[in-house]
């Protein structure tokens, strides 16, 4: 009987499906895994417009943990959007009382794509205190590395220098993420806590149409957990993750409704 790792995705539904838990669930699918969901928020959005957030009592939170932890092999986890201290603290709560925690992938989500606050005020510091002590990996966008080190990070040296910051307050390897910045090419830096480093390029893609990048962030990081829960070590599974989010990128597809245009990263025909 075909078994194919298990990978966790603790994070919002995004009712467009380009980003949140759903845009996890298709990366995890295409790269060979076997989804599951705890569902933190349901967000009304579209690319480029977050009309409302309704959070999940963490209660229930900690109830889809309980039961998916009891019932599955679970090989690893990502977290999404938390939105608030009190869902983030119900996760690291039980995530800490595992007797042998996967691989975990944080990506904490603060700022939509289109400006849009994903976080309440004070759950930063439920981030710092509750969560990012049980990481192996953080993947902070630039807005969000922004927030994490008080800093404004405009090229890959200064990116590179308030990821250093962030690794030495967490202990935890970081991944920075350049494809915000200007220039010919993305480039990723991961950080590990003993000072290693790899960088990750890719051509830089021009003029993509609006809602093309919704996601990004999402889907690179649970196809980063599915890297970890097949096997692969960590730079390994970054490197994979980079090849798999440029193909879905440069993939997207694209809808025409009027006057308007609209795009969606396409991770199902980019797994490999």
């Amino acid at each position: 009987m075909l078994q194919k790792p298990i990978v966790l995705t603790i994070a919002g539904s995004d009712s467009s499906c380009g980003a949140g838990a759903q845009a996890d669930l298709k990366t995890i699918n295409a790269l060979g895994c076997h989804g599951l969901t705890a569902i933190t928020c349901i967000v009304a959005e579209a690319p480029g417009e977050v009309r409302a957030i309704q959070a999940v009592r963490p209660e229930i939170v900690g109830d889809q943990l309980a039961v998916l932890f009891a019932n599955y092999p679970i090989a690893a986890i990502k977290t999404g959007m938390l939105f608030s201290m009190p869902i983030i603290r119900v996760v690291a709560e039980v995530l800490s009382g595992m007797k042998k925690l996967p691989p975990l992938v944080v990506d904490p989500v603060m700022v939509a794509s289109s400006g849009d606050p994903l976080l309440k005020a004070g759950a930063i510091a439920a981030y710092r205190k509750h969560l990012f002590p049980l990481a192996t990996l953080i993947t902070p966008n630039l807005d969000e590395l922004a927030l994490l080190t008080n800093s404004q990070p405009k090229s890959v040296a200064t990116m590179r220098d308030a990821g250093k910051q962030l690794t030495a307050t967490t202990g935890t390897a970081v991944l920075l993420k350049g494809g915000h910045l200007s220039g010919e090419s993305a480039t990723d830096v991961l950080l590990m806590p003993d000072w290693e480093e790899w960088e990750y390029g890719a051509p830089f893609i021009k003029k993509l149409p609006r809602g093309a990048t919704h996601g990004t962030g999402c889907t690179y990081s649970a196809a980063i957990a599915s890297g970890l829960a097949k096997g692969l070590p960590l730079r390994g599974a970054v490197a994979e993750a980079k090849k798999f989010i440029t193909q879905a990128i440069a993939g997207s597809l694209r809808w025409h409704a009027g006057k308007k245009s609209i795009a969606a990263l396409d991770q199902v025909q980019h797994g490999f």
